[in-house]
């Protein structure tokens, strides 16, 4: 029974830290999102200053690379329904969205402190 309990809270931890890293990386996800969106392209197609978007793509390939490997670890272990593993691949594709994301993960790993996660 201990061992049961030692195995549940290890999981559990796991699974915050988890959590923390994806909530890290929403936050660097959507910030490049929109500095892409909002002002590399923007600058690129109305001013011709391509230098921006030519820095920021490929900064942003690899910060949504990252959120997506580490939403689908995340959701690999298990215990996640369908519409929150949508939610959390469909926000990085939405500037803005990811930081809406933030308060939802925070709230995830809070019930899993007080062991109530959905």
């Amino acid at each position: 029974m201990a061992d049961q309990a030692a195995h549940s809270q290890a999981g559990s931890r796991v699974e915050r830290e988890q959590l923390k890293r994806l909530e890290i990386l929403s936050i660097l996800e959507a910030s490049t999102l929109v500095l892409l969106v909002c002002v590399a392209v923007p600058l690129k197609h109305a001013f011709g200053w391509p230098t921006g978007a030519r820095i920021l793509g490929p900064i942003h390939g690899i910060a949504f690379l990252a959120y997506s490997w580490t939403a689908f670890q995340t959701v690999a272990g298990g215990g996640w329904q369908g519409r929150h593993m949508v939610r959390l691949f469909a926000v990085a594709f939405l500037p803005f969205a990811g930081f809406f994301n933030i308060p939802w993960l925070r709230q995830r790993a809070g019930a899993l402190n007080g062991g109530l996660a959905e």
